[in-house]
């Protein structure tokens, strides 16, 4: 997978996991990287699926609607592209953080459904529910931070409810942040997020 990937200044800080929204690379949050933990090491991934010309982490039959099979296959092949890469650039591969904005959103959201070890914690901004009627793995320790918008027009209010709960019925501790921005990823909730990463992960 197209990458980048940049060392930080402290080993014990997780490894934050960028993954962008549709149309972006994986340059697109390396500045939200650097407000929420100046110290840790980043690894930004490319979506692998191009939709007109956009990367995407997985294909969609239209707006809202994901094609699943591609999503099942797209969640296994970061999953182990993570464990590639934390043998290649020798980090702890069981302390990876997710940020993800919309699709990246999404498939961060995906792999918590379909691996127990996958990532230690998500900032998940504007995500939906990736998979319905699917049980999960046992997500005790994993936490979760979302931030959604009320009058998000592409993500309803009730999905990230939804989500929120899920992720806390598999024992994931999560918090919902909410905007009213629509479908847009504002400084107020990389704040938001930020803060929160700042007490839950590394207990600053």
């Amino acid at each position: 997978m197209i990458h980048l990937f940049k060392e930080g200044t402290n080993p014990a800080r997780p490894i934050l996991l960028l993954l962008h929204g549709t149309g972006g690379t994986e340059r697109d949050l390396l500045p939200l990287a650097e407000w929420v933990d100046p110290q840790a090491s980043v690894l930004s991934v490319r979506g692998n699926v191009s939709e007109n010309g956009m990367p995407r982490f997985f294909r969609r039959l239209a707006e809202g609607v994901f094609d699943e099979e591609d999503l099942i296959f797209r969640t296994g092949e970061l999953h182990r592209f993570l464990d590639e890469a934390s043998e290649k650039y020798g980090f702890d591969r069981s302390n990876i953080v997710a940020i993800g904005y919309s699709n990246g959103a999404n498939i961060a959201a995906s792999l918590l459904f379909h691996y127990q070890d996958s990532l230690s914690g998500a900032i998940l901004h504007h995500p939906m529910v990736p998979r319905r009627g699917v049980e999960l793995p046992d997500l005790a320790g994993v936490r979760a931070f979302i931030a959604a918008g009320k009058n998000d027009p592409m993500c309803p209010p009730e999905e990230a409810e939804e989500l929120a709960g899920l992720l806390n019925g598999a024992g994931a501790e999560t918090v919902i942040h909410w905007e009213m921005n629509g479908h847009s990823l504002t400084r107020s909730e990389v704040e938001a997020a930020a803060e929160w990463y700042g007490k839950t992960m590394t207990g600053e």
